[in-house]
């Protein structure tokens, strides 16, 4: 019998470990700075995210940096929610689903995109600090 059997789909929980464990793969340096990004997993964007993204179905986005990036700001204002970075599960299990690549790189490579959008940083940097991740791994 093969392992997939017994298999389910990832929780919550899971995403989220792979999600910790992907981020404790990051350059020690990228790490310094995105230091207090909190790392956030749920099933789907909620309502007022998918219109503010102009969204057509709870499946377009895999991810989502809420916050102000480094690049937009000077300090921290008072009363500003923390920087997130929201994971969901959903679109990441049918994107995963329908792709030629484990789990684990696709949590990595949304990850990574989204604490971009804090540095403001290029795809290249981008790519640039995944494949130091998968080195890592």
């Amino acid at each position: 019998m093969s392992a997939l059997t017994d298999a389910k789909a990832p929780t919550l929980a899971e995403i989220e470990e792979l999600a910790f464990a992907a981020y404790e793969r990051l350059p020690e340096a990228f790490r310094r700075l995105s230091a207090g990004v909190q790392i956030l997993v749920d099933d789907f964007p909620d309502e007022e995210t998918m219109t503010e993204m102009r969204c057509e179905s709870e499946f377009d986005l895999l991810g989502l940096f809420r916050g102000v990036g480094l690049a937009q700001s000077g300090e921290v204002a008072t009363g500003q929610m923390p920087n997130m970075v929201w994971l969901y599960r959903r679109p990441l299990l049918d994107y995963w689903a329908e792709h030629d690549e484990t789990l684990g790189h696709l949590v990595t490579h949304v990850l990574v995109h989204e604490i971009g959008h804090h540095f403001g940083l290029s795809d290249d940097d981008m790519e640039a600090i995944e494949a130091a991740a998968d080195a890592a791994a």
